[in-house]
């Protein structure tokens, strides 16, 4: 079976010399959902960015279902990469939800009943259906991160990246996000600090520090590791039980 992902040995230096990632092996399957975890600077959010082009490789390569990621395949690379990013500022800019949503699929050439069905669904999905014509402006917190999740989804993904996605979300929307993806069927990779979110959401967890993968396994195990954790400035909240 050809991999969703691989990335193999990534390398990324930035303009001032900083070097990221410091080669990063990663596989991830078809289905798969992996938990990106690690402390500040470690370069969790330059390996997100490389997964759909945003970011070049220094060194190394990334392939997506097999095609390679460059210049000449960046369009394809987009359609099958989503990301969804910590700010739903960063994706909500049209006037009403539905616009918002409809973006990125006309971007790609939906046009007329096919593109309204692309929002219809992936409003329906997010259980946005009624606030369509709404300003993203006039949303919650929670509805904003599941509009957000909208305008990629209505591309029609096979594999869905998200940037801290529980980040200053209420309990409640964090519950409704999380209900909405353990739906969804698409490959993900969840970049976070939230390890309680990251254990209810994936099943394979991998630490990256320095620019590199230090840990990588079943969530259970990688969050049972105490010293492991430790060792990588990660903590579980006070009484958070790991279920193997």
């Amino acid at each position: 079976m050809t991999a969703a992902i691989q990335v193999t040995d990534l390398h990324h230096v930035y303009p001032d010399g900083r070097a990221a990632l410091t080669g990063v092996n990663l596989t991830v399957a078809p289905g798969e959902r992996v938990a990106v975890l690690g402390p500040n600077g470690a370069g969790k959010t330059t390996l997100m960015l490389h997964l759909n082009g945003v970011l070049r490789a220094t060194s190394g390569s990334v392939a997506i279902a097999g095609i390679p990621v460059d210049r000449t395949s960046l369009r394809e690379i987009r359609r099958r990469v989503g990301l969804v990013f910590q700010d739903p500022d960063d994706q909500l800019f049209m006037p009403t939800v539905a616009q918002d949503v409809a973006f990125g699929p006309a971007n790609f050439g939906l046009r007329g009943a096919e593109l309204a069905e692309r929002v219809r669904r992936a409003l329906e999905t997010v259980s946005l259906t009624d606030e369509a014509e709404r300003s993203p402006a006039h949303l919650s917190g929670g509805q904003r991160r599941r509009a957000a999740l909208a305008t990629v989804l209505a591309c029609d993904p096979d594999i869905l990246v998200l940037d801290e996605p529980s980040a200053n979300l209420d309990p409640v929307a964090r519950r409704e996000l999380a209900q909405t993806l353990l739906e969804l069927s698409a490959t993900m990779v969840i970049v976070t600090h939230d390890l309680p979110y990251a254990a209810q959401l994936c099943e394979r967890a991998v630490i990256i520090d320095g620019g590199s993968i230090v840990a990588d396994g079943p969530i259970a195990t990688v969050l049972g590791d105490v010293e492991l954790l430790a060792a990588h400035r990660l903590e579980l909240p006070w009484g958070f039980a790991v279920r193997g």
